[in-house]
């Protein structure tokens, strides 16, 4: 990128706090004379670059005239995007630019919407300081919330667990009172200010309940809670349960036991909840159902841990709504559901609960498969091995469980190169039947290339529908470039013609 003239948005970390961890990098891009911004000047750095020479813009006066965090991020990010009009920006954060900065998140799909160039410089975290001044090894499981949302991402007492912005003795307080839902009141916790810096750092120990009255919290503290000591299993020895009579023990008490959202729910449905949440019927939640997994694929694309376990929780809840709703009519509880899927579970893996013996996980396929017809009472009778597959499925997905469910009997290319094969032949008939012209032989021989390519995809051990889903993903990004050049030229996608949208269709996929 050329940082002296072409538009675009440099988003860089200021580090922990200081200076000395600012990396060479970062420091070269600050000095070259192109605009800072900075997204906030109450950092220790800040006072170092102004004795380096370095000018600034900073934003912390939208903290002042915006109601929420969500705001002032979005006005931040609407600004360096007019900015970067103009030539090239450096945008700045403390710690690292990817690290708990939901304002660079904003400055890059905005970024993009527009056509604009980013590139990110990282820098050490206040993580890495952290871990650094407490001796933690993060490899050992360390989990990490924001205190801002410790209402919908709750911690893992299991393993070392570190909450971020405390930044204040209020935002201490609603912290505690979170966390005492899930540790003891006496359970030590470290609170750590300053990790890093110079002359700043201090750490103190504390029991949970006294974290508020601690004077000196500020914007640079966080929280470090180590993980509880407490046997997860039942009773002070383990509990045993033998359901195949191997002497396993698969008795657990959980951490967070369903029971407070099954609660909710049965309040929702009772006489004084919701009206809506009464009105539901297993057939009226089957879209919702749907529409919550495909939002859990989504994140689980994005690869947002605090997202899929947001996600997870609200799929999760359909599946209490259903149980709720049998509940009501007779039919079964959530307890009848956990019981049912963790005695299915055992069964189904004799080679982890059992005696028998696998080598491969074809193996552990085949048996499931046996296990399951003599669950059914199939076992003495013909039934396709296709049979279950529901309809339902997307096309795509079904295509791909019907050939994998064949290929466990045997009926398979021995690898690919006989898919491709096949492939191949089918674009031969979707041409000779577009010489023909018969568009009901077209439909046919199309859908039988779609299903040819869905076994290759299948024997080259590709996922179709992730592939295909990502492959979408590009073209809209490819296009939303075509509609910011269009939008800076102050054109029309209408007005232009092909030959100009393929010019800047190339020109996306260069970039």
């Amino acid at each position: 990128m050329d940082k002296s003239d072409s538009g675009g948005i440099i988003i860089a970390g200021l580090g922990p706090g200081d200076p000395g961890m600012i990396p060479l990098k970062v420091w070269e891009v600050l000095s070259s004379g192109i605009p800072v911004y900075l997204r906030t000047a109450v950092h220790p750095t800040v006072d170092w670059l102004r004795e380096k020479g370095v000018t600034f813009h900073s934003f912390d006066q939208h903290y002042q005239n915006a109601e929420t965090f969500e705001e002032v991020y979005r006005t931040i990010a609407s600004d360096l995007v007019a900015a970067a009009g103009c030539g090239t920006v450096l945008y700045a954060v403390p710690g690292h630019p990817m690290v708990a900065e939901d304002s660079v998140r904003l400055v890059l799909d905005l970024a993009e919407q527009a056509g604009l160039t980013t590139e990110v410089l990282p820098a050490m975290s206040f993580l890495d300081a952290l871990t650094a001044s407490l001796r933690l090894d993060p490899c050992k499981g360390l989990h990490i919330v924001d205190a801002l949302r410790l209402d919908a991402h709750q911690p893992y007492p299991e393993v070392g667990t570190v909450v971020t912005q405390v930044y204040d003795r209020i935002t201490a307080g609603e912290t505690k009172l979170n966390l005492m839902e899930y540790y003891p009141d006496e359970h030590r916790v470290t609170v750590v200010r300053g990790a890093g810096i110079p002359g700043q750092e201090r750490i103190e120990e504390v029991p949970l309940f006294e974290l508020d009255r601690l004077t000196w919290i500020d914007h640079l503290t966080s929280l470090y809670i180590p993980p509880l000591a407490e046997e997860l299993m039942l009773g002070e020895e383990e509990a045993v349960a033998d359901p195949v009579g191997a002497g396993m023990d698969t008795t657990y008490q959980s951490s967070y036991p369903l029971d407070p959202l099954v609660e909710v729910m049965a309040t929702l449905r009772g006489e004084k909840g919701c009206p809506w949440d009464r009105e539901q019927t297993h057939d009226s939640l089957k879209q919702y159902l749907i529409e919550e997994t495909y939002e859990v694929i989504d994140a689980l694309d994005q690869g947002e841990m605090y997202k899929i376990c947001e996600e997870l929780g609200d799929l999760l809840l359909q599946i209490i709504f259903h149980a709720q709703i049998a509940n009501e009519k007779g039919h079964f509880d959530m307890n009848d559901v956990v019981d049912a899927i963790t005695e299915k579970m055992v069964r189904r893996h004799p080679h982890v609960f059992g005696t028998t013996q696998v080598e491969t996980s074809q193996d552990v396929l085949i048996n499931w498969d046996k296990i399951k017809s003599q669950e059914q009472g199939e076992e003495n009778k013909f039934t396709s091995c296709l049979a279950n597959i529901p309809r339902a499925l997307p096309a795509l997905l079904r295509a791909e469980k019907v050939q994998a469910k064949a290929a466990r009997v045997g009926f398979d290319w021995p690898d690919y190169t006989g898919a491709l094969e096949k492939v191949q032949e089918e674009l031969k008939e979707v041409l000779e039947a577009l010489q023909i012209g018969q568009a009901a032989a077209i439909k046919e021989e199309v859908g039988d290339l779609l299903f040819a390519v869905v076994n290759l995809a299948r024997l080259l051990k590709i996922q179709p529908e992730d592939v295909l889903a990502k492959t979408i993903d590009k073209f809209i990004h490819r296009f939303q470039y075509i509609e910011g050049q269009a939008r800076q030229n102050g054109r029309q996608l209408s007005e232009l013609t092909l030959e100009q949208m393929d010019h800047w269709w190339e020109e996306a996929k260069r970039l």
